[in-house]
């Protein structure tokens, strides 16, 4: 497996009907991080991108990438409902909550 694979990918959804996207790995990330409006760019775009970026040149871990890009995505309203996520405690996925 590629190291900067997303163990799960990030299901995201864009707008309302359109169908869902799949980020599989830190450079897909990257690539729609540096496509999102500067105009809404804040303080959990700017933790997403530097994670991500620290990833490529392996001063973060994957997973923290992971984790950053997808409370980006939280925030963001991006996540899909389906999403299913890691839990902190027990390690199980768990469905994501809208």
């Amino acid at each position: 497996m590629d190291r900067l694979q997303f163990e799960v990918p990030v299901r995201i959804t864009t707008a309302p009907g359109l169908p869902v996207e799949e980020i599989y790995s830190v450079e897909q990330a990257l690539d729609f991080l540096q496509d999102w409006p500067v105009r809404r760019q804040g303080p959990v775009y700017q933790a997403a991108f530097n994670a991500c970026f620290g990833a490529t040149v392996d001063l973060v871990k994957t997973e923290d990438a992971c984790r950053a890009f997808m409370a980006f995505c939280r925030v963001s309203r991006l996540l899909a409902r389906d999403m299913m996520v890691r839990g902190k405690r027990s390690g199980e996925a768990r469905a994501l909550r809208a």
